[in-house]
Order: C-alpha cells, then structure tokens, then sequence
C-alpha cells in the first residue's frame, strides 16, 4: 500500500495551513515526508476544507509550481485541484496524478483534459463545493448512494476518454458527509473495492475524530484506520506520515507479513 503525504501550500487549510506556504518551507516538508516512509506526495494551493474560499487557478498554480517541479523528481507527486489549468501545467511540470475532490464538477474542462494528459486521475466523491456541501449530507443509505454517485462520475470519465485503469476512487471522507457518515463509509469500504479500480482514502485528521481521539489525538486516529486498511486499498492521504507508517508496520509484524 501506498502512503500519500500531504503537502498544503496553502494560508488556510484546516490543520496545517500556513506552515508550508512558503516553497522552499514545503519542499523541505515534502522530503521530510518522504524520509518517514512516504511514497507518493500529494500537493495542493487551495484549502477545500468546509467554508473555505475558492482561490483563482493562477494564484494556486503560483503557490506550488516550484514545489511540483522539485518534488515530482525525487517522488511521484499528486497534484490535488479541480482547476484544468493547474493539472495541466503540473502534469507537464513532472506531477502523474490529478487529484481531484469534486469528481470532474468543479471544471467542465478536467475530464477532457485529462484524457488528454493520460495521467492517472483520483476521483472524489462529494456534494456542492466548500461552502455547501455539509448542507447536502443527508442519505437514506449512505454507502450505496455514495458508491452509486461515484460510479456514475466514473462512467462519466470514461465516456470523456480518461481510461478505467487510470482512475482510482475516493469515496470522500469529511465532503458532504459528517460525523457518523464517515465512520459508516469506512465500515461500507468494501463496496468500492470490487469496481476494478485503485482506492484512495483519505481519513487524516479530519472532523469525524474527534469523537475517537482522546486529547484531539488524531492522528493517533488516523493512523490506527490506516493500518486497518493497509491490506485493503491502494493509497491513504495522511498528513504525519511516520506514525502511519509505524502502525502499518504493526499490523504486518503481527499478522507476519
């Protein structure tokens, strides 16, 4: 498995932000990142974290196309945007995932571009934007409306020519979906693992927590479902590496891998 580090090149992301908006403050992150065991980085210029702002594609393109272009040479880099601009640019720049958290809904242009770059793609689930997507969480059966809504973004993508095997799902944790929605999600993880497609989760740190975390201890949380998983997925996006690469190493002295 896969851990994805995050790199936030951003002032206002919900755990992090501001720390690494200098470039060279994130690219000295990022190689941090890499040293505690991580594989893939995952680099973004906006916050998407609930009522956040949007951030024009010049201005995040501008905060992380020198950390893209130095980091996408020592590790594979995952651009995290739903602007077309900036995936194209960061996949010329050496980056070889888009990651984007609104499924193709937040540019008509990114599925056709990326059909163009022939990147792999994370495909996100989630309702609304940043404003209003905790408004939009409501579901009479959250896994399989979920599933079915990301499979139909799939079938979209396809049709617009990104190949299947270039995508790798994510069913979206923390976007339009709160507290115990999250935590069912996680239990209902196996219907989204048998679609022939990669899986990506991303858990760290996030709001549904709490309610776990002794001392806001989360990511001893984080860690703890990551090496839950481990077995299961392609990929987790977690923000201290190094503790979920201790618990994953755990879990395989345990069970002896």
């Amino acid at each position: 498995m896969n851990i994805m580090g995050i790199v936030n090149v951003t002032p206002n992301s919900f755990s992090d932000g501001g720390k690494f908006l200098d470039p060279r403050a994130a690219i000295d992150h990022g190689r941090e990142l890499i040293a505690a065991g991580a594989t893939i980085l995952d680099i973004g210029g906006e916050s998407t974290r609930p009522g956040a702002e949007p951030v024009a594609a010049q201005e995040e393109w501008g905060r992380i196309a020198d950390v893209v272009a130095q980091l996408s040479g020592e590790v594979p880099v995952s651009v995290d945007t739903y602007h077309a601009s900036t995936a194209r640019r960061a996949v010329e720049a050496g980056a070889a995932i888009v990651n984007d958290v609104t499924g193709g809904q937040g540019d008509p242009d990114m599925f056709s571009t990326v059909a163009e770059l022939g990147c792999d793609y994370v495909l996100q689930h989630g309702r609304g934007n940043a404003r209003t997507m905790n408004g939009l969480a409501s579901y009479d059966d959250i896994v399989g409306e979920v599933r079915s809504e990301l499979l139909a973004s799939r079938d979209a993508a396809v049709a617009a020519g990104i190949k299947a095997e270039s995508i790798i799902l994510d069913p979206g944790l923390g976007f339009a979906k709160v507290g115990e929605q999250d935590w069912e999600v996680l239990r209902g993880l196996g219907a989204f693992l048998g679609e022939g497609h990669r899986v990506l989760v991303g858990h760290s740190r996030k709001r549904f927590l709490a309610n776990v975390a002794v001392d806001d201890e989360r990511d001893v949380a984080t860690a703890t479902i990551s090496a839950f998983i481990a077995d299961s997925v392609w990929a987790v996006r977690v923000h201290n590496v190094a503790a979920t690469a201790t618990a994953i190493n755990v879990a395989h002295m345990l069970k002896g891998n």
